[in-house]
């Protein structure tokens, strides 16, 4: 592995954690040039929902490769790109009633948070965006903005500005009432709270620590933000395409955000690709005002038509994904019931466990390594191992997994 260690930046992480060379993937495995193989509970950080090398989407990119038909074309009409705006109208928006414009922002969830972001502030006009504490929504200078790592933060070089942070549900283990302060700062003439052009969250905190929110807290915030003409922003790009079960994180709460953004997992096989979802009322773009040289990824149209067609037209993926998180949920219970100090989080196929010490948690990720087991940590301290299996995981493989994690946990909670 010389070559990565003398050419590769410095800014290398997962593989600092992972010190293989993995060769061949398919499904939840991941393989290794010299042949052994790892139980995938990280799916590319939510890119690869359904799993690796999926082989319906891999025949449909197939298919399409073979045929010399269009991959890069800017934002121009192509038969991949009509195909998946009418099947992602068809299985998607119209089910659940939603009139969102369909704008490409660029291959990365990033780039869809940039321009919801640069949208709100142009429709509002109005400067300031609220964000939550532990948030994380991208890594360009804007979305760090509204992120709270404070490592993350400091690699811009530059104060990041116009964004104020707020208490993310349970931050003050419910001791007040939801949105105190926020709702105080915004009433109060004399708080010096610029009116926001846009709130921003995640349904549930993936980098943040696997923070799930109350239905109750994010209807609570809809309200405040209608009540008070501040847009409402969800990042699901990683929680969406139905990581915690429904295709949108947000759904149960029966909300309607006014901007949503999606990538990793939109484009189905882990390919490049981002969506902003955006009220028709608010798409006020003039052209190229905001634009890609890869928005057009048709390579991800086919592969993303295909995922929607394979996995959206029934619920079946849906409750199957309910079921394996709550298989999850008792294993990590379990763990709880045996290991004093450490909490379960999350919903759907999005799980956490929560450890007081954070170097703990570092070596349970090690220990999960050494039993052929991908996991990472999240949190502010990286206190939280994070289990993110493919949706598509059979169960027999979950629970060889989560077998696999609570030897782990044991291991290191007895040292």
């Amino acid at each position: 592995m010389d070559i990565f260690h003398s050419l590769e930046s410095e800014v290398r992480s997962y593989c600092r954690s992972w010190p293989v060379v993995f060769d061949r993937a398919v499904g939840s495995w991941l393989h290794t040039e010299d042949g052994r193989r790892y139980l995938d509970f990280f799916a590319g950080a939510g890119a690869l929902n359904y799993g690796h090398n999926n082989p319906v989407l891999k025949q449909a990119l197939v298919d399409y490769l073979a045929e010399d038909r269009v991959i890069h074309s800017l934002d121009m009409h192509t038969a991949a790109k009509r195909a998946f705006l009418e099947k992602f109208e068809e299985l998607v928006l119209a089910p659940r009633g939603l009139g969102y414009k369909v704008q490409f922002p660029g291959p990365t969830g990033t780039n869809s948070v940039e321009s919801a972001l640069k949208l709100a502030r142009k429709v509002t006009g109005r400067e300031s965006v609220v964000n939550f504490t532990n948030a994380f929504h991208g890594m360009t200078l804007g979305a760090l903005s509204v992120s709270g790592d404070s490592m993350k933060r400091g690699g811009a070089g530059i104060p990041l500005v116009h964004a104020t942070p707020m208490p993310y549900d349970n931050y003050f283990d419910r001791r007040y009432p939801d949105f105190l302060y926020f709702e105080r700062l915004l009433s109060d003439s004399g708080s010096g709270l610029n009116k926001p052009a846009a709130v921003i969250v995640e349904s549930v905190q993936g980098e943040g620590g696997i923070n799930a929110a109350r239905f109750e807290w994010l209807a609570g915030l809809a309200e405040l933000c209608r009540k008070h003409d501040i847009l409402l922003i969800v990042d699901d790009v990683q929680m969406g395409c139905g990581r915690t079960g429904p295709f949108f994180s947000f759904e149960p709460a029966e909300i309607i955000p006014d901007i949503v953004c999606l990538s990793k997992s939109i484009g189905g096989f882990g390919l490049p690709m981002a969506l902003t979802l955006v009220r028709p009322h608010l798409d006020v773009w003039e052209p190229g005002e905001h634009n890609g040289t890869f928005r057009g990824n048709n390579a991800s149209f086919v592969t993303a038509t295909a995922a929607l067609e394979t996995y959206w037209a029934d619920d079946r993926l849906e409750k199957s994904t309910l079921a394996k998180g709550e298989q999850i949920d008792r294993a990590l219970q379990d763990i709880a019931r045996s290991v004093p100090g450490v909490m379960p989080r999350g919903r759907g196929l999005a799980r956490g466990l929560a450890l007081a010490d954070a170097a703990i948690a570092g070596q349970v990720a090690k220990a999960a390594f050494e039993r052929e087991l991908l996991v990472e940590t999240s949190g502010p301290d990286d206190e939280v191992v994070k289990l993110m299996p493919p949706l598509t995981i059979t169960e027999e493989e979950l629970e060889d997994g989560l077998s696999r994690f609570a030897e782990s946990v044991l291991s290191c909670a007895a040292v």
